[in-house]
């Protein structure tokens, strides 16, 4: 399937003559296609792995870049302020690594290239900062990994799975790294997953894979265990390269997960599937078909929740039949429309990211070593156009943030400066993504409820309520106006709680002088809590005592809260009484009543 450079450049030109030939004038249809550009600034390096950074830059990571006649590994960042890559050495080969973004803002890198043909994997791990624009390795992995999935879990840890080993071999393990701490010891797991295998966070706390095989499974990071074969796809085959969506999570399908899978095989696939995780059995049912089969393609979540689909090729690796054609898909509608065409064949380590600005940065492509698709292009969605009076086609007026938090905490709610107040619609937190073959690791989309004040100008918007929703790190926050048009985002920090529940039954009872009853004080983790809760008691007197036993929990548990009296207790008066369940800086309560006799 590899082809001479020249006949690879030559397809290029002839294709891009036809688009050209074929295409009606962007602009013109703009507010319902949108529109593709091409940047005037190329790709100095292979973008293999990218990364949205919370400064709003692109983190690019190409390593030796598909080329082992490379030992100057290298990486970069792209600004898009000024249009322009600059461009670093680094200390060993990241080509073919896990990357995902730590609470922090900054970019763990997990793995890599020991060696080419046959691929060996990296043990080696580093975390990108940022604010230094500089590297730092931390702790290594056990055993190697080439190609592997890093996905985030509530608290910040992140599990690395899957790629190949130091030896070649394919690495069963999972671990699990805490930043500060690094790995914990790898725990095999029963069955032999793919490279990259597609690994989603639900908002149950554990990990669903979707693919690329037909069978679907799920991780509990809690217990380490795994159930296997949930479901099995309709398509049936192995959907290599084709992609993965956790679609966005909604108060409107009550934060229940649905996922997305589309696309893959050679020749390639044009079948979508969803499964629905609200319904009581889990399966996979047949979604729409997309307007062309893709192998290697990227889909981008955009700030509506719509979710674009773009690039790939019919036969993998094949600029020939390379699917140039975008799709929009509309997870409430369940069907897909055009979103116009792009320029360049985007095959093998192409990628897409989702920009502040709600536009899609796409780059690359590098179906054969040695020569890779340096252009960068830039689609602004139909919702950044409209039609004025004489129905010209002009940019749509925007709504904007006037203020807002820089952080927010699960279960809290935050104020939201904007002069628009009266005409949002809907307020979205969107991950910052993290792409590589055809895959993004950290992609997910949180709408939030709200209320709106427009004598203030503020909205007052409930947070995500746990780490499953939403795990800790920088999100897009953005605003959309009543016609569908996103704000600019501003980054905000998500930061977890510990997440649990208190209650303690009965909820009342009576109790003669000089004598003692019992309630039972029950704590409930959330979304993964592993932590200690310490309780405490408020509301005795010296004549109405009250005891725990135990004084602390750790994750879900019981305690024996015992009240006794003396015989000075004060008769036919009911004391409220207090329970208090602290981790860390959070607390909740619950109380009871008793009335002594």
């Amino acid at each position: 399937m590899k082809r001479c450079a020249s006949l690879f450049a030559l397809s290029n030109l002839l294709l891009l003559a036809y688009v050209g030939m074929m295409r009606i004038p962007a602009f013109a249809q703009a507010n319902v296609l949108g529109e593709w550009t091409t940047l005037s600034t190329v790709m100095p390096i292979n973008p293999v792995h990218v990364a949205l950074l919370n400064t709003g830059k692109v983190l690019v990571v190409s390593g030796s870049g598909n080329d082992p006649s490379i030992s100057n590994y290298q990486a970069g960042i792209w600004d898009p302020v000024t249009n322009s890559i600059t461009t670093q050495s680094i200390g060993w080969d990241m080509f073919c690594n896990g990357m995902v973004m730590l609470p922090d803002g900054r970019v763990l890198i997990a793995g890599g290239t020991l060696q080419y043909d046959p691929f060996h994997g990296q043990t080696r791990a580093s975390v990108f900062d940022p604010l230094t624009n500089s590297f730092s390795d931390v702790q290594s992995m056990a055993h190697g990994r080439w190609y592997p999935t890093l996905t985030i879990l509530p608290g910040g840890r992140i599990i690395a799975f899957s790629g190949l080993d130091e030896n070649g071999n394919t690495n069963q393990t999972v671990e699990i790294y805490k930043a500060g701490s690094g790995w914990t010891t790898p725990v095999i797991a029963p069955w032999t997953p793919p490279l990259y295998p597609r690994m989603h966070l639900l908002p149950s706390g554990k990990v669903f894979y979707s693919g690329p095989t037909a069978s679907s499974h799920i991780f509990d990071p809690v217990s380490g265990s795994w159930t296997l074969n949930v479901a099995s796809t309709n398509y049936g085959g192995y959907r290599s390269y084709g992609t993965s969506v956790l679609l966005p999570l909604t108060p409107q399908n009550k934060y229940s997960a649905h996922v997305l899978i589309m696309g893959g095989g050679s020749p390639a696939t044009a079948t979508t599937e969803i499964i629905d995780f609200s319904a009581p059995v889990l399966s996979w049912q047949w979604g729409p078909n997309m307007s062309q089969g893709r192998t290697e393609m990227n889909a981008v979540i955009l700030p509506t929740g719509n979710v674009l689909a773009v690039g790939g090729s019919l036969n993998n690796e094949d600029a020939n039949s390379a699917s140039y054609n975008a799709d929009l898909y509309d997870p409430v509608t369940n069907t897909f429309s055009s979103a116009g065409a792009n320029a360049f064949p985007r095959l093998y380590h192409s990628v897409a990211l989702l920009l502040p600005d709600a536009t899609v940065w796409l780059t690359g492509g590098n179906p054969q070593r040695g020569s890779f698709q340096q252009q960068v292009e830039i689609y602004q969605p139909a919702y950044l156009f409209t039609t004025d009076s004489s129905e010209t086609v002009v940019p749509a007026a925007r709504p904007t943030i006037s203020s807002a938090p820089s952080s927010i905490a699960d279960s809290s709610s935050f104020p939201l400066g904007t002069p628009d107040a009266g005409n949002i619609a809907s307020v979205s937190l969107v991950r910052a993504g993290a792409v590589t073959h055809a895959f993004d690791m950290d992609q997910r989309m949180i709408e939030l409820s709200f209320t709106a004040e427009t004598s203030s100008n503020t909205l007052t918007v409930n947070g995500p309520r746990n780490g499953s929703l939403a795990p800790p790190g920088y999100y897009l926050l953005f605003i959309i106006n009543n016609s569908g048009v996103p704000s600019q985002a501003t980054f905000v920090k998500v930061f977890a709680q510990p997440l649990f529940s208190i209650s303690a039954s009965p909820a009342s009872q009576t109790i003669p002088r000089g004598s003692s009853v019992t309630f039972t004080v029950t704590v409930t983790a959330i979304g993964g809590f592993t932590g200690t809760v310490n309780l405490s008691m408020s509301g005795t007197t010296p004549h109405v005592t009250a005891s725990l036993n135990p004084t602390s929990v750790t994750g879900s548990g019981t305690a024996t809260l015992t009240v006794t009296t003396d015989q000075k207790a004060a008769r036919a008066i009911t004391r409220k009484l207090t329970i208090t369940g602290t981790s860390g800086s959070t607390s909740h309560a619950t109380s009871v009543n008793v009335t002594v006799q």
